[in-house]
């Protein structure tokens, strides 16, 4: 599997508070893309947190892993991992309600399982298409479905950064997770909402479905998000389906 991330502080913030890491092992990858949130850089240390951790539990992931164990084993270590962060503000008074979302996907030569809190997102563009593959956990997504307002109306809607679930602002936490099956050259894009915030969807897919580097899609679209405003910070993590799953950029 070929891979690539990359983030970038954006045009207008002062300091960057997503994290992102890979970890690769020989029979299946890790991406993670964590966007923290809270004042005093609290966003940054909760989401360095979240990706501290897993570069701990990522050893203890079991051999020859399945769709099932996978979804298991992202469920307890995010559930751990919100502890953490939980306590950690409870135990730090500047850092009291800091929290992060997270999209973790773990990768295989033939599915991949992906579980989210927050409202950064994971797409899939494979043979059918482009489709988002997350759902928003935010208080604009919760209207749209609702039929309160339109998805047009959300990208302008003054409460369009609340989210509605985040990891670390509360004891417990709900997890979405889900496997999808992967061909050879399928891609997977999982972004903060720095990117898809200053793209059309339909112009991030002309960037991804490209055959090009990982790398060069990748600056192309940081760059693209920075031209049109850039107001947040912006990370990119890029995946694609490789005959040999052991691969580089």
């Amino acid at each position: 599997m070929k891979s690539y991330f990359q983030t970038d502080i954006g045009m207008m913030r002062t300091s960057n508070e997503d994290n992102v890491t890979i970890l690769k092992r020989e029979d299946a990858l890790l991406a993670i893309v964590a966007d923290g949130m809270g004042g005093h850089n609290a966003g940054e240390i909760a989401s360095k947190l979240v990706i501290e951790h897993f570069e701990v539990a990522w050893n203890q992931l079991p051999n020859d892993i399945t769709a099932v164990a996978a979804e298991e084993w992202l469920q307890k270590e995010i559930e751990v991992a919100n502890g953490l962060v939980f306590q950690y503000a409870t135990d730090n008074e500047d850092c009291s309600g800091m929290g992060t979302t997270i999209v973790a996907a773990i990768c295989t030569s033939k599915f991949a399982t992906i579980a989210h809190i927050g409202d950064s997102r994971c797409y899939l563009h494979n043979q059918s298409g482009f489709h988002q593959i997350t759902e928003d956990h935010s208080y604009v997504n919760y209207l749209v479905k609702a039929g309160g307002i339109s998805k047009e109306d959300a990208e302008q809607h003054p409460r369009k950064n609340v989210l509605t679930r985040a990891l670390g602002t509360n004891e417990s936490v709900d997890i979405d997770v889900k496997t999808v099956l992967l061909e050879v050259n399928d891609k997977m894009l999982i972004c903060s909402d720095g990117l898809y915030s200053q793209i059309e969807a339909d112009e991030i897919e002309k960037i991804v479905q490209q055959d090009k580097p990982l790398a060069e899609l990748a600056e192309v679209l940081i760059e693209m998000a920075k031209a049109n405003g850039g107001d947040d910070n912006i990370s990119i993590v890029l995946l694609q389906q490789s005959t040999s799953f052991v691969e580089g950029a």
